[in-house]
């Protein structure tokens, strides 16, 4: 997939690009990924350890001068964007949201005006769509001669990874207006696919100094399922209604975060143990390969390496976007 129907080579670029998802869908997918900018020192780190032979670029993208830029790499097929999410994200509630970090997403404008690439294709949370800018910024892509699809909004878990994750996608071809790509038609993985039984130590669950609001959500999963069963405790919102902060191991993960928000549960000796689950796990809950280096790089601390995961785009959602993209 990674020439198109006059074989040539898809070259990519891409902006906000974390540790890589986007980027590692698209060498899935074929593409030559040629740069990425990232203005986070620990994700310029796993994206260079990543794609040690693209172009990595450690700024403010507002700072980086597209046509400068464009004589150092040349031209440009596919470009990715991850503009900032958290504002727009529901999780944010009624905080106080950033309008100068939301609107870094018209830079995207600014290189698409320069690269002219074929194809672009934008990522963030679902809650995008409701942004007061949106229409202009959709608008905008038109204008740079874009077919757009707005309103592509896809679950991970559909595309061979064990999260429910949903995430918004915006689509550009210059060639037509562009289709989303078609479920795939693989069993849906589960939580417990990702979890390391013998990697990592426990402690009790009902030790003292444990929080009152964790056991609660413990006690709601062994009344529901017993005192035999594994399960999660999930920290940072209780998802499904009355399900009481918790999962089973045998429904995909729940949509992994920047913070640490899942407790691994076991029944041993009579009683329960609990641990978190860990950056490897994590890595595979997003779809990234077990190949991809994060938890080898010392530097990256654990906090880290969770804030990379959770802000990160699954790459197989990715890989099938593009695919679907280049072949239409």
């Amino acid at each position: 997939m990674g020439e198109n129907k006059d074989n040539k080579e898809i070259r990519s670029i891409d902006l906000f690009c974390g540790a890589g998802g986007s980027s590692c869908g698209a060498r899935d997918a074929g593409v030559k990924v040629i740069a990425g900018i990232d203005n986070w020192n620990s994700a310029i780190e796993v994206y260079k350890a990543n794609f040690p032979s693209a172009k990595v670029i450690n700024t403010d993208i507002r700072k980086v001068d597209a046509n400068s830029l464009k004589e150092k790499i040349g031209n440009i097929d596919l470009v990715l964007a991850s503009p900032e999410c958290t504002s727009h994200s529901k999780a944010k509630g009624a905080k106080r949201k950033s309008h100068a970090s939301m609107n870094t997403a018209f830079e995207i404008i600014r290189f698409l005006e320069v690269f002219k690439p074929t194809w672009v294709v934008i990522e963030n949370v679902k809650e995008f769509g409701n942004w007061n800018r949106f229409p202009e910024f959709v608008q905008q892509l038109k204008k740079q001669g874009y077919h757009v699809n707005e309103n592509t909004v896809l679950n991970a878990k559909y595309f061979g990874v064990p999260q429910s994750r949903i995430r918004r996608f915006i689509l550009g071809s210059r060639i037509q207006i562009p289709e989303g790509p078609q479920k795939t038609k693989r069993k849906i993985r589960c939580a417990k696919s990702v979890i390391n039984i013998n990697g990592y130590k426990f402690s009790d669950l009902r030790k003292e100094g444990r929080a009152t609001a964790t056991l609660l959500k413990a006690n709601s999963a062994i009344e529901s399922l017993g005192e035999k069963e594994e399960f999660l405790i999930v920290y940072y919102g209780s998802g499904k209604t009355g399900n009481g902060g918790w999962q089973r191991l045998s429904e995909p993960l729940r949509t992994v975060t920047t913070l640490d928000r899942f407790a691994y549960v076991i029944p041993i000796g009579g009683g329960h143990k609990m641990r978190m689950l860990q950056p490897d796990e994590l890595q595979l809950a997003m779809g990234f390969r077990g190949s991809f280096k994060l938890t080898r790089l010392e530097d990256i601390t654990r906090r880290d390496r969770i804030k990379l995961m959770g802000n990160a785009v699954c790459p197989p959602v990715m890989k099938a976007i593009i695919s679907s993209l280049v072949s239409q």
